[in-house]
């Protein structure tokens, strides 16, 4: 299990939240899905 975590304006949480899954999927072609889930809030307990 990795994790990134992003601080971004929230004008932009929208956009994060549905790019980064696409994004990562794209990243390399491999023989099984390379899958990530997005979680926002303030702080690490309210993003899970």
């Amino acid at each position: 299990h990795d994790e990134l975590v992003f601080e971004v304006p929230q004008d932009e949480v929208d956009w994060v939240r549905q790019e980064i899954p696409r994004l990562m999927a794209a990243v390399a072609q491999l023989k099984v899905p390379l899958l990530a889930e997005v979680g926002v809030g303030n702080n690490w307990d309210q993003a899970h």
